[in-house]
C-alpha cells in the first residue's frame, strides 16, 4: 500500500484529532497560495456562503491566506467544520479512551501480518509502549495511536484550528463533531480495522518530501492531484471509501444545504478530499440546484 494512500485515509477522519498537541514541520519551499475556495449561491438567489478544503496540518510559517480567502472569511456569519473542539485535548482524550476499549481482545501482535510483526514492535518501542497496553485498545485506535508514532505530524497548523479562532466572536457550528468521527472508525468491520493497523505497520511512512508534496498540492488547489490520492491502496476498497469519504459527503450534503438556504452566511470549511470529484460537495451541492462557482 502507498504512503499517501495510508495518510489521506487515515486524515479524513479523526486521526489527526490524536495530534492536536503535536509539533509541525519545518517549512519547505512551496509555492504562493491559492487553496480552492467555491462560492455557492442558492437557487434562488437569495443567499450565499462559501464551501473552502482544507488541510489539518501544514508546515510551520506557512502563508496560506489570499485575498479572496480573506474576504470570504470577514463576509461570513457563520462557520462550519468538521470538529469545532480541536482545542479541547480532555475532550478528545475521554472520548477516544470510552469507545476504543473493549475486553478480551486478541494480542496486537496477532492483529497484523506476521511480515510485519518487526516492524509492530519497532513502533511500540519508538512510542515507549508495551503490546500489553494494547490488550483492551480496539484495532482501530491502536492503528491511531501508532499512526501519530510513525509519523510524528501534529495538528497545531491545521486549517480549521486557524478559522475557528478568526471566528471565536462568531458562531461555529459542526458537521460531526469529536464521537461522531471517532464512531466512523468505532463501526468499521474487523477486518477493515485490520487494514488501517496493517498500513500503519508497513513500512511507508511519510518522508518529508512527502508532506512537502502534499502542502504544495493544497496549496496551488490542485484538486485533479488531491483527487488522485484517493484511487489507490486503501480507499480503493469500496467499503472503507464508502465510510470515509462518499457516505459522509452524502449526509453533509443536505446540512450545508440547509444552512444555505439561510441568511447565515456560512463558510463550510472541511478537508479537501471531501471537494474531489467524484462526488464531492460542490458537485452533490450542484445537482441540488445551487451555483456552485470557484472563485479561488
Amino acid at each position: 500500500m502507498k504512503a499517501r494512500a495510508r495518510r489521506l485515509a487515515l486524515a479524513l477522519a479523526s486521526a489527526l484529532l490524536l495530534a492536536a498537541c503535536g509539533k509541525g514541520a519545518d517549512k519547505p519551499a512551496l509555492p504562493a497560495p491559492k487553496p480552492a475556495l467555491w462560492e455557492v449561491t442558492a437557487p434562488d438567489g437569495s443567499s450565499r456562503g462559501w464551501l473552502f478544503g482544507t488541510i489539518h496540518t501544514l508546515p510551520d510559517g506557512t502563508d496560506w491566506r489570499t485575498p479572496k480567502i480573506e474576504k470570504a472569511i470577514a463576509q461570513a456569519g457563520l462557520l462550519v467544520v468538521e470538529v469545532k473542539d480541536l482545542g479541547d485535548s480532555g475532550k478528545l482524550s475521554a472520548t477516544f479512551t470510552r469507545l476504543s476499549h473493549t475486553a478480551g481482545l486478541a494480542p496486537l501482535s496477532q492483529r497484523v501480518d506476521p511480515k510485519g510483526r518487526a516492524r509492530l514492535a519497532e513502533l511500540l518501542a519508538k512510542g515507549h509502549y508495551r503490546e500489553a497496553d494494547f490488550s483492551a485498545v480496539e484495532t482501530w485506535a491502536a492503528a491511531l495511536m501508532l499512526a501519530q508514532v510513525s509519523e510524528g505530524g501534529g495538528g497545531e497548523n491545521g486549517i480549521d484550528r486557524a478559522l475557528i479562532d478568526d471566528f471565536r466572536a462568531r458562531p461555529v457550528e459542526e458537521l460531526e463533531g469529536i464521537e461522531a468521527q471517532f464512531s466512523i472508525f468505532d463501526r468499521l468491520p474487523e477486518a477493515d480495522q485490520r487494514d488501517l493497523l496493517q498500513a500503519v505497520v508497513d513500512d511507508d511512512t511519510m518522508s518529508e518530501a512527502d508532506d512537502a508534496r502534499l502542502a504544495r498540492m493544497w496549496l496551488a488547489g490542485d484538486m485533479k492531484a488531491i483527487a488522485a490520492e484517493g484511487d489507490d491502496g486503501m480507499l480503493a476498497d469500496p467499503e472503507l471509501k464508502a465510510a470515509l469519504l462518499t457516505d459522509r459527503n452524502a449526509v453533509w450534503a443536505e446540512r450545508i444545504a440547509a444552512l444555505y438556504q439561510t441568511k447565515a452566511r456560512p463558510l463550510v470549511a472541511v478537508g479537501a478530499a471531501h471537494m474531489a470529484p467524484p462526488g464531492g460537495l460542490p458537485e452533490l451541492l450542484a445537482a441540488r440546484g445551487y451555483k456552485v462557482r470557484r472563485v479561488e
